[in-house]
């Protein structure tokens, strides 16, 4: 079989079923495994690299006003890959390319290719989405076994936070400039984790919300975690940021409990790794945790000397989410 993924998280469960010599195609953003990346790319964003989160809010939000996607598909690479089954996604029209966006390319195919759109609300809907793929390619053994390693590593940190009394409450942040707190299946990983998540709710898209609602939320950890960042570069944007002094009296900054979270590969992508996460989130939260190796790599605590001081916020204007 030849198959083509249009997002991250799609390449990532092709791979872990072992379909690693049937990926012929994938997108610009298909990092993981690294041997993804030898694979033709035929999807390209049409964001320009290089520019801060601020400018790219304002650009994805003029491409949306003006109806236009934000990336473009290569239709003659589609052809002369000549696919038996393409893998896209409906979730997330800023994150990949979108069905409208392959279906245009597909009208000229004289045998167009089988679809499967995959569209994950919360990490019930992630797992069936592994089966999914897994039923659409013969490898559904592969599949169950996968999945029973993710139940696995899920009820080793459920049998630890059962023993825990006192849950913190957390900011899960997925953008920075605007600040945008993490949807969908987010605020269930950090339940699952052990903390009470302050703005998002399970299967609810991601929001934005304004400095002074994450004051008066005053959570006592921070999760900085752009949607397409690994830690490192969390890191560096939030240091970067110029924090009012409201900002220094939220409790998480307080005591110095603001962490840079892998973004890319333990929250913002839908797919098996989303597992680490939780384990990842569990060790922030409660660092006597026993997580794996991997999971333990995930973040990084922010350093206090990076942060800058401003005039106080102006926080007369009203809160509103999108």
């Amino acid at each position: 079989m030849r198959i083509v993924s249009l997002l991250p998280s799609a390449t990532e469960i092709l791979f872990s079923l072992g379909l690693d010599a049937d990926v012929v195609g994938v997108s610009h953003e298909c990092d993981f495994p690294p041997q993804a990346r030898d694979r033709r790319v035929l999807i390209q964003s049409r964001i320009p690299h290089g520019l801060s989160a601020l400018e790219v809010d304002t650009l994805v939000r003029q491409f949306m006003a003006r109806g236009e996607s934000l990336y473009s598909v290569d239709g003659e690479i589609l052809r002369e890959l000549h696919p038996d089954l393409v893998v896209t996604q409906d979730l997330c029209h800023v994150c990949s390319a979108s069905p409208e966006d392959l279906a245009a390319i597909l009208r000229d195919f004289a045998k167009p290719p089988k679809v499967l759109c995959l569209n994950p609300q919360n990490l019930s809907d992630v797992w069936r989405d592994v089966m999914l793929v897994a039923q659409a390619t013969g490898r559904v053994p592969a599949a169950e076994r996968a999945l029973g390693e993710i139940r696995e590593r899920l009820d080793a940190v459920q049998r630890q936070i059962k023993k825990i009394t006192i849950r913190p409450r957390v900011a899960f942040l997925e953008w920075l400039e605007p600040f945008y707190v993490g949807g969908h299946w987010v605020p269930e990983m950090v339940a699952m984790a052990g903390g009470e998540d302050v703005f998002g709710k399970i299967g609810t898209a991601s929001f934005r919300v304004e400095l002074k609602d994450i004051v008066v939320a005053a959570p006592e950890i921070i999760v900085v975690s752009p949607c397409g960042y690994d830690a490192a570069q969390a890191r560096r944007e939030y240091n970067e940021m110029t924090h009012p002094p409201e900002w220094e009296t939220i409790p998480a900054v307080t005591n110095g409990r603001v962490y840079a979270f892998e973004a890319n590969s333990y929250a913002s992508r839908p797919g098996p790794r989303l597992s680490v996460g939780v384990e990842a989130l569990a060790r922030i939260f409660h660092p006597a945790m026993e997580v794996s190796e991997e999971a333990g790599r995930g973040f990084q605590a922010m350093t206090p000397e990076g942060q800058n001081q401003a005039a106080p916020a102006d926080f007369s204007r009203p809160a509103h989410s999108l």
